[in-house]
């Protein structure tokens, strides 16, 4: 299933922590009911995890801890509801006065003479008024003011705002997460690169890289290729005139015939044999071509003890050589190597 970018920001929030409790359920909801999408919520945990391998927990200062909860009295003590005010008690009623004190009141009142209690005409069932008693005051009305309601106080200026505006808002608040998360995993990427190349003993085991391993290869100089030893053969009849030139390297044992004074008779073919007594019979080296040069590398195949002391004849055979591998006629012409060329001695080294 393909999720959008909301999804995805969704996904990447829930992993960092920084979702509200409304959205946290939101995600974990999707994530019971559809099993891809708790996949890619996984799959962000384990990017984003790492970060907490890298980062240190730090332990806040006690301040910070009073300023959480003086905040938290603030704010229960300005959202609890104001106490009604006490209502002032009414006052006491005037009492009536009889018709002739008021009478004379008012008239003492007009001709501005004082008037006088006398203390006899008091009744004798009155009393003097105690200290504690409430005086005689006329009510004053004051408008009682109360602290306002803070839930009525933020409807009334929560401004009235479109649902496009707030889904901007929400896309931009995650992707400024994101951006976040994104710039924090740069950099730490950055500074274990940095630490792998420079300082690669202050990583842990896991993140060190692996020791290279360099490789030189050193080429010496090829030995000068020192001569070898040559050895030649004269093969000749009973008349005692050569008639073949057998030539043979030393280092590589191949050999050359050459062809002197012999002539085949026609039908017929010259056949070279080795013979030596470490081998129970005479050991065919191919027929002897009719050109003057005959190359063969056969003698490669034996020890050079066996090649050096051994006798190379030559029988007449029919034309294609021996059928068989053994000669069928006696040698015509034979004889044995002597060397030529010495082989080269080791040198002293120079002194100095």
């Amino acid at each position: 299933m393909a999720y959008t970018e909301d999804h995805i920001a969704l996904a990447a929030e829930y992993a960092l922590g920084t979702l509200d409790p409304d959205e946290r359920a939101q995600v974990e909801t999707m994530m019971a009911v559809d099993e891809a999408f708790a996949v890619v919520v996984q799959s962000w945990s384990y990017r984003l995890g790492a970060l907490n391998q890298m980062v240190g927990s730090v332990e806040p200062r006690p301040v910070v801890w009073e300023n959480i909860k003086s905040e938290i009295a603030r704010t229960a003590l300005a959202q609890e509801p104001p106490a009604p005010a006490e209502a002032s008690p009414p006052p006491a009623p005037m009492p009536d006065l009889p018709a002739e004190e008021a009478a004379t009141s008012e008239s003492s009142a007009e001709n501005g003479t004082p008037q006088t209690s006398h203390p006899a005409a008091e009744q004798p069932g009155s009393s003097r008024p105690e200290p504690d008693a409430i005086p005689d005051i006329a009510p004053q009305f004051i408008p009682q003011v109360h602290a306002p309601d803070i839930s009525v106080l933020r409807a009334q200026l929560a401004p009235v705002v479109d649902g496009d505006v707030i889904r901007l808002e929400g896309r931009v608040k995650r992707w400024r997460n994101i951006a976040s998360a994104v710039g924090v995993l740069a950099a730490a990427l950055l500074v274990t690169l940095s630490l792998q190349i420079f300082l690669p003993d202050a990583l842990p085991g896991g993140l060190r890289p692996a020791p290279r391993i360099q490789t030189v290869e050193v080429k010496t100089p090829a030995a000068p290729l020192a001569a070898s030893a040559q050895y030649v053969a004269l093969l000749q009849g009973q008349g005692g005139g050569p008639a073949f030139i057998l030539t043979i390297d030393g280092a590589t044992r191949n050999f050359t015939v050459r062809k002197v004074g012999a002539t085949p008779e026609p039908g017929k073919s010259f056949e070279l044999w080795l013979i030596s007594d470490k081998l129970p019979g005479p050991r065919s080296l191919g027929v002897i071509g009719t050109s003057d040069f005959t190359a063969r590398p056969l003698l490669a195949s034996y020890d050079a003890e066996v090649v050096n002391g051994a006798t190379y004849a030559v029988t007449v055979e029919q034309a294609g050589g021996s059928p068989n591998g053994e000669p069928t006629s006696a040698p015509v012409f034979s004889g044995k190597l002597i060397e030529t060329v010495p082989p080269p001695q080791p040198q002293a080294p120079a002194k100095k």
